[in-house]
């Protein structure tokens, strides 16, 4: 069976530019950041243990603190190595720190739920 009918195939129309996308990518970083230190410390409060242990060293030794220093460090690296890229792969830093923390979140809150 053939058809010579054309098919036209709907098309987003909408453009995303890398500055728009860089900009989305670090409200997710934020985002993620908090995420990631909220549920880290809710677990804790309920018996939890922080299986890094960079971070469960920064956490014994300064709290809340200790592990808002070793997040800000994370981003700080990110932001002086983010010049080194071509403007058009930039996007990948905050792609590479968002990434791993929604992740953590969502183990996290996966482990909260195991336990309450």
């Amino acid at each position: 069976m053939q058809s010579d009918a054309v098919y036209s195939v709907p098309r987003l129309t909408a453009t995303v530019t890398t500055s728009d996308l860089d900009r989305f990518l670090w409200v997710l970083v934020g985002v993620s950041l908090v995420g990631d230190v909220v549920t880290t410390f809710l677990g804790l409060h309920l018996g939890l243990s922080e299986s890094n242990p960079i971070a469960r060293s920064a956490i014994d030794g300064y709290g809340l603190v200790g592990m808002l220093v070793l997040k800000a460090a994370a981003v700080g690296v990110g932001l002086c190595c983010r010049p080194l890229l071509p403007r058009v792969y930039q996007p990948i830093v905050p792609a590479g720190l968002a990434l791993p923390w929604l992740i953590a979140s969502g183990i996290n809150i996966y482990m909260i739920s195991t336990v309450v």
